[in-house]
């Protein structure tokens, strides 16, 4: 019986020892699985940020970012289909400093860039002074508190100085997306050439053929009170988006009437407008201020036009290219005028499609230098283009 006794102790001690030795060797190994989790976290943050990414919850949040400078319909576009890549567009304006030293100095200064891009319908969010470059630390910061879920960008490509694609550690992460580019149109193209160039393609429509396109997908009501506001809406710029707003805070409903290029040519010069019709209508579209557009509203504001879109208060700058439209012989506005219906507003900014052209003039030394090195990036571009889905 003692030695029963003994062996069953014996064999109990073994058992302790045996279930000691797996727990401590278990142990060992969870400790290396975790130094080496960790280490692997140091060494490849880009890829845990990957498997993070799969497990969130909530809406989907894509980043764009630009220079978007002399913001044309092209940059809307953009915009546009990189909002379709997500619930929530943020977007980031790269700063007057970060553009001069990759490209350039900037036609329009960062205050006007995002005033610009604040009032595109697409557009959620906004981070000023973005780098030109997206950054480790950049992007860490977007992934951890902008909570980004993919960076997206055009499928032309986008060189730093040193030949470097600035897009590089997005896509080592696995967080990258592309989107189509919108053939066509390009601050260079506006620099170089403007409408007259023979690269580009002026779309006019006909002074009778009035069309009118909901911007933000409905009508007015049948009590709206509809303000109207007409212009060249030529390079389209942060002047004239600062006085759609203020137009559109004074009613419930804000039509913007377009004048066709041969207006705009017969008031303002035979070099103007820069853009075409079709270009500053999609510039005007793309406005979240903005419900309707006349393409090719008339030069006067006639009672017929009054009374066909139940216009109630018909609205113009104080800083505009035609301010002095009151001293004309044919003032466009008489008719509203004489309803008590004409209302001039404060403009917020002192800025006219000539103050860009100005600003262009008076830099276009800096601006051919950049041109240049744009040519070569485009032709390198076209010479690797492939085709891109746009999912």
């Amino acid at each position: 019986m003692v030695v029963s006794e003994a062996g069953g102790r014996s064999e109990s001690i073994l058992q302790t020892s045996r279930y000691l030795a797996t727990w401590i060797i278990g142990g060992v190994a969870l400790g290396v699985s975790v130094a080496g989790f960790c280490l692997a976290y140091s060494e490849r943050p880009l890829a845990i940020w990957g498997m993070r990414r799969k497990k969130k919850k909530g809406p989907v949040r894509v980043y764009m970012d630009g220079c978007f400078d002399m913001m044309h319909y092209g940059h809307c576009n953009a915009l546009r289909q990189a909002r379709a890549l997500g619930d929530q567009l943020v977007v980031g304006v790269v700063s007057d400093a970060e553009i001069t030293a990759n490209k350039g100095p900037p036609v329009t200064p960062l205050h006007e860039r995002m005033i610009m891009v604040s009032a595109v319908k697409w557009v959620d969010e906004v981070i000023p002074d973005a780098p030109y470059a997206i950054t480790e630390d950049f992007m860490k910061k977007l992934f951890d508190e902008y909570n980004i879920d993919y960076i997206i960008h055009g499928d032309d490509p986008c060189l730093l100085p040193d030949g470097t694609d600035a897009y590089a550690l997005a896509k080592k992460a696995g967080r990258y997306k592309q989107i189509k580019r919108t053939e066509g149109v390009s601050s260079t193209d506006i620099v170089d050439g403007g409408s007259s160039s023979g690269t580009r393609v002026s779309h006019f429509l006909p002074t009778s053929r009035r069309i009118v396109q909901f911007s933000n997908g409905k009508g007015p009501g049948q009590d709206a009170r509809i303000v109207y506001i007409d212009g060249a809406f030529d390079l389209f710029h942060a002047g004239h988006v600062e006085i759609l707003r203020l137009a559109r805070g004074l009613g419930d409903f804000l039509l913007v009437g377009i004048h066709t290029d041969q207006t705009v040519s017969a008031n303002r010069g035979a070099h103007r407008p820069i853009m075409n019709l079709h270009e500053r209508s999609l510039s005007v579209l793309a406005c979240r201020y903005v419900d309707e557009v006349i393409i090719g509203a008339p030069w006067e504001v006639s009672k017929d036009m009054v009374t066909t879109f139940n216009i109630s208060l018909v609205v113009h700058g104080t800083i505009a290219e035609d301010s002095d439209f009151q001293k004309e012989k044919r003032n466009p506005y008489d008719v509203p005028s004489s309803m008590g219906i004409l209302k001039l507003l404060e403009s917020p900014l002192d800025i006219t499609t000539s103050t860009i052209i100005r600003r262009i003039v008076s830099n276009h030394e800096a601006y051919q230098k950049r041109n240049e090195r744009k040519a070569e990036s485009e032709r390198r571009y076209y010479e690797d283009k492939s085709f891109v889905s746009g999912d």
